[in-house]
């Protein structure tokens, strides 16, 4: 491939090219508030997704139904407490289970080639921590799929959909200009940030929160169910201001090329 005009590519990480369909965090935001007897639904919690971890949880708490039903069983309001403990437990579930939601989303690692025989600088950003990141990455260079560079909203003003996670990559990466990079996600989070940093802004629908499917649920769908189903993330993604929404990672080296 050719691609005059990207110099940077940058990925975000779980129901992007990791983790497919998401549900390393979905599935410990859920026991995380159901220990407290005030349940969360799966749905619920893929609203927020991709925004850092704390920040959701507030977003969680602060639905009408989450929040009505804290009353209703604690008798008072939730607080800053309450979240921060929701949040101690979230990370002790996730940090147990986060090595085994570290598998390359097909297509990921062959399209990563394919972008650095190019030229091209892979960056990363995400919602979880260093900390966490410090157990996700080595578990997916274990199984072939490596980054340039990661940023996490560790030390920074905030976490997406602020654009400074992007920034700092391309501080890390010596990219001297917006002009040269393209953000990928999953999430609409993901998409305002690339929106919110002046960047092209790519949305990825199989294997994402948005679907929110196993691959063997995708696999499983009638084709007329499941183009219904990509059209609606399709939708989401270009209201949030998507450039452009690929059905697959593996689109993104033609995508690239026809930027010049």
């Amino acid at each position: 491939m050719k691609v005059k005009n990207i110099k940077c590519v940058i990925m975000d990480w779980a129901g992007t090219t990791v983790d497919y369909g998401c549900f390393a965090p979905v599935a410990a935001f859920i026991e995380s508030f159901q220990a407290i007897g005030v349940p969360v639904t799966a749905e619920e919690t893929r609203m927020y997704m991709g925004l850092t971890k704390i920040e959701e949880i507030r977003a969680l708490f602060n639905l009408e139904r989450v929040r009505t039903a804290f009353q209703a069983k604690y008798g008072r309001d939730y607080t800053e407490e309450d979240v921060q403990g929701r949040y101690a437990d979230f990370q002790q579930i996730l940090f147990d289970t986060l090595a085994q939601y570290a598998d390359p989303i097909p297509g990921v690692v062959e399209t990563m080639e394919t972008l650095r025989a190019s030229g091209i600088k892979i960056g990363s950003t995400t919602g979880y921590t260093r900390q966490m990141m410090d157990i996700v990455i080595p578990a997916a260079e274990a199984r072939g799929y490596r980054v340039d560079n990661c940023v996490t909203s560790d030390n920074l003003p905030g976490g997406r959909p602020n654009p400074y996670m992007i920034y700092q990559n391309m501080i890390d990466l010596e990219i001297p200009s917006v002009d040269y990079v393209v953000k990928c996600g999953d999430t609409i989070a993901d998409i305002k940030e690339g929106v919110n940093a002046k960047v092209k802004s790519v949305g990825i629908i199989l294997g994402s929160n948005e679907m929110g499917l196993t691959e063997a649920e995708t696999l499983a769908l009638a084709p007329e169910e499941l183009n219904r189903r990509m059209e609606e993330v399709q939708s989401r993604m270009l209201a949030a201001g998507a450039d452009a929404v690929l059905n697959s990672i593996t689109e993104l080296p033609a995508y690239l090329e026809s930027l010049g």
